[in-house]
């Protein structure tokens, strides 16, 4: 087809290498919560003294500067909390040079599409490809003036990334403009700073394989005891030997508590961090581990059985499962969910929708579910969709981002295979070929239902139209006239035959009974009369 772009190819997309679970502390005494403050606040002091030292050194960091301040912190922890502190602040500050290269991308990607439109005669109107220019002279003076103010941002921010400067803020620079702005999130001062210092804590520990329960830092037995090495300036904390502090809280973990049990017992690395949440008052300790490289799949073996095609909008989930061979079988299903409200209310909305939509691929018997490959990073800037405030609404609020990850999660959990597809035209070929089909007095179809089958026949290897023209030798009239089943333009060229009634052939017996009616002509010349003309044997006369 002429202007259509190509296509990816889809592929069985590989699961999740690490697993994380999490717990409340309970029945901690006063004396247990003052030493995990202390503790924590010693640690973060040391973690941003360490972070400002990275950020210092930029693109001049080597293996000797890492191990230099790796002895620094030695002296006032121990040589494994020193190793975690290092090893969180070079995380961080790769994560910060990789936003920095987004930032810099999305900034062109603005920069290009104002250059275009301001290039364009004002009032002239786009296309489906490209956007047009700008309504009115003012409009145009005023894009012109945010394209010098993007040009100078980009400037800015592309001369930190040269130079290697990577700015990061421990504790979030969200929370840390909330200050200004207390009664608007309806926090107190001291609400406020409550929340800042807990952020701003260090409580965490890699784990190492070989030691006892797989952590020598925090250390948790399986019955659930928790235990804390004390860095060396806070020995004295101690109420056990060799520096440690056992709290009076345990832990017992609902979710893969039996995996869990079986790392540490063996002396497998866990990783613990402590976390306190200041709007609950509750401390919480979350333990992860990572799994071993598992083989995904072939894209074969996903397909064998069907798969379920997903088609992700902003309210809900709509599904569709597909045999084999591409053709839908039974209803379409759609799982609601609401992202409104805060970002842990969100999460358990699409937590919940992936349930029930999991749980009905293991009740339905595929192996696959097939989603769109989506990244809105670079598409929903104002500079690409103007005034369409409500359109860039919708598509940052599709949970594109966490669905991968909780996908991807909870489908490995029920032994399902992810397929990721290209999202390109999904939702208007599948609203061309398969809503007006499948719709019945008894079956609504949307277009986000149709746009569900569009993804499972591309995951399956199908093209989305529903048939396509026969071999020559399989067309009617043997080599005839009859060469193409419709031009590329005929509207409903997908659509049914239209229902004629009446016999389909001229050679029907005059006895026959006309069960159909014919097809009466549009001509007057042409119809038949229901008439019957009847001439008498002789002339009457009087």
């Amino acid at each position: 087809m002429v202007g259509v772009r190509e296509l990816a190819a889809s592929f069985v997309v590989p699961g999740p290498s690490g697993v994380a679970v999490r717990d409340r502390l309970k029945h901690l005494t006063p004396r247990d919560e003052e030493v995990l403050r202390v503790v924590g606040a010693h640690q973060g002091a040391l973690a941003s003294r360490d972070l400002r030292a990275r950020c210092a050194q930029g693109l001049e960091h080597g293996a000797e500067s890492w191990a230099a301040r790796k002895r620094e912190l030695t002296v006032v922890s121990s040589s494994r909390i020193a190793g975690a502190i290092t090893k969180a602040t070079h995380d961080q500050w790769a994560l910060a040079r990789r936003c920095q290269a987004a930032h810099v991308r999305s900034l062109e990607a603005g920069i290009r599409t104002l250059r275009h439109r301001l290039s364009l005669p004002v009032g002239q109107k786009g296309t489906k490809r490209a956007a047009g220019g700008y309504r009115t002279r003012r409009e145009w003076f005023q894009k012109s003036r945010r394209l010098a103010a993007l040009e100078a941002r980009r400037a800015a921010v592309l001369a930190d990334w040269q130079a290697g400067r990577a700015r990061v803020v421990r504790g979030g620079k969200h929370l840390l403009t909330t200050r200004h702005h207390l009664a608007e999130a309806g926090l107190t001062e001291e609400q406020w700073r409550q929340r800042w210092e807990a952020e701003r804590w260090f409580l965490a520990a890699d784990g190492e394989s070989g030691k006892r329960y797989g952590n020598e830092t925090i250390r948790v037995t399986p019955d659930g005891q928790v235990s804390l090495k004390l860095p060396a300036p806070l020995a004295h904390l101690a109420n056990a030997p060799h520096g440690r502090y056992i709290l009076t809280g345990t832990v017992a973990f609902a979710h893969r508590g039996v995996e869990w049990a079986d790392r540490i017992e063996a002396n497998r690395a866990v990783a613990y961090r402590i976390h306190y949440d200041t709007g609950r008052g509750r401390w919480y300790l979350t333990a992860s581990w990572q799994r071993p490289t598992v083989q995904t799949v072939s894209l074969e073996a996903a397909r064998a059985r069907g798969v379920i095609g997903v088609d992700t909008n902003a309210d809900h989930f709509a599904a569709y499962r597909l045999d084999a061979h591409g053709n839908p079988v039974g209803e379409p299903h759609r799982f609601p969910y609401d992202l409104s409200g805060s970002a842990g209310h969100r999460d358990a909305q699409v937590r919940h929708a992936l349930t029930r939509l999991l749980r009905w691929a293991r009740q339905t018997g595929v192996t696959a579910i097939a989603v769109e490959d989506l990244d809105f990073a670079a598409e929903k800037t104002r500079e690409k969709h103007g005034r369409r405030k409500k359109f860039r609404q919708l598509i940052s609020g599709l949970p594109t981002g966490r669905l991968k990850a909780r996908l991807l999660s909870m489908a490995a959990e029920h032994g399902l295979a992810v397929i990721a597809v290209d999202p390109a035209y999904t939702s208007m070929w599948g609203a061309q070929h398969w809503q007006k089909p499948l719709t019945t007095p008894r079956r609504r179809m949307s277009r986000h239902d149709a746009a569900g089958i569009a993804i499972g026949r591309r995951a399956l290897g199908h093209p989305i139209r529903r048939r396509t023209t026969p071999p020559r030798a399989h067309r009617s009239d043997a080599h005839g006239h009859r060469t193409v089943q419709a031009a590329p333009g005929a509207p409903g060229r997908e659509g049914p035959r239209p229902r004629i009634p009446g016999p389909r052939t001229r050679s029907v017996p005059p006895d026959t009974a006309r069960t159909r009616a014919t097809r009466t002509p549009k001509t007057v010349r042409d119809v038949r009369s229901a008439r019957m003309w009847i001439q008498d044997s002789l002339l009457l006369t009087e």
